[in-house]
């Protein structure tokens, strides 16, 4: 099995081959507990033929895990030299259903894929995490889960409800795509090297989208959280023209102008859209 081949040994050989050493600038903080990966694997529910985008796939360890379970993975990797060695390390342990496109996640578009992917799976490097599951999301119309390793506070601010401290901008924009929900903590023993923040999954689950327009909805999202301080009537002033108009919109969808941007819903955003 894959699993039990890929080890802390195994990478850290592999690293040395490829005189690799680990960036801060891209993020890479490899996971190396083979536990890690079938954990991660099956909390997105990967079943054989699932067809799979793999975002940072790096030195391959979860993409093995991918590829174990029976899925057909497209690995998406920004370091040429891991783009590059990826497919021999999976063609060393036996495994096909492999392809590795070399490229950046914040530019990605769904004509780079062959097949379009119903998962995403993925470790996500802790600073690019949020406007990558955004991107895919926004391109690649056919992805039902998102499955992905962040930093804890990341998953936190993503699946946060309204009206708690996390709550702002990529929870309300994630709500827009579907059910967003935390998954298990991940401790930083799993990885190479090891972070100074903890790690946690995080799923989306895809919902059909709202009826309101993605772009209106994500400009009333980022004006209410620019000014996130201040009630609704001031803080989307500008979006609506004036304080007067925010608030005639406002009332018209039913919201309290004088609540603040940290109690709208994704379904209150909807409806000032609509009202707009």
């Amino acid at each position: 099995m894959a699993g039990t081949e890929f080890g802390a040994g195994e990478i850290r050989a592999l690293a040395r081959e490829l005189n690799l050493r680990p960036t801060k600038t891209l993020g890479q903080n490899f996971v190396i507990d083979p536990g890690t990966t079938a954990k991660i694997v099956r909390h997105a529910g990967v079943e054989p033929g699932d067809r799979v985008l793999e975002i940072g796939p790096g030195l391959g360890s979860l993409t093995l895990a991918l590829l174990e379970a029976g899925a057909h993975v497209t690995a998406l990797e920004i370091d040429p030299r891991l783009a590059a060695r990826l497919p021999q390390t999976v063609a060393e342990r036996g495994y096909k259903n492999l392809r590795v496109i070399e490229g950046d996640a914040l530019q990605l578009t769904a004509e780079q894929l062959a097949e379009a992917p119903s998962k995403l799976v993925a470790n996500l490097p802790y600073n690019v995490a949020v406007p990558a599951i955004l991107r895919a999301l926004e391109e690649l119309d056919s992805l039902e889960v998102v499955d992905v390793m962040v930093q804890k506070e990341v998953a936190d601010r993503l699946a946060a409800d309204p009206g708690s401290r996390t709550y702002g901008v990529p929870s309300l924009k994630a709500a827009w795509y579907g059910k967003v929900s935390r998954g298990p903590l991940i401790p930083r023993s799993v990885f190479w090297p090891v972070p100074n923040v903890d790690s946690a999954l995080v799923r989306i689950d895809r919902a059909p989208a709202p009826g309101t327009d993605r772009e209106a909805c994500f400009a009333i999202i980022d004006a209410a959280f620019s000014q996130r301080r201040k009630t609704l009537r001031q803080s989307l002033a500008r979006w609506a023209g004036s304080p007067q108009r925010a608030e005639e919109i406002l009332s018209a969808a039913g919201i309290d102008p004088k609540q603040r941007a940290e109690r709208l819903s994704i379904g209150d955003v909807c409806a000032i859209a609509s009202h707009a």
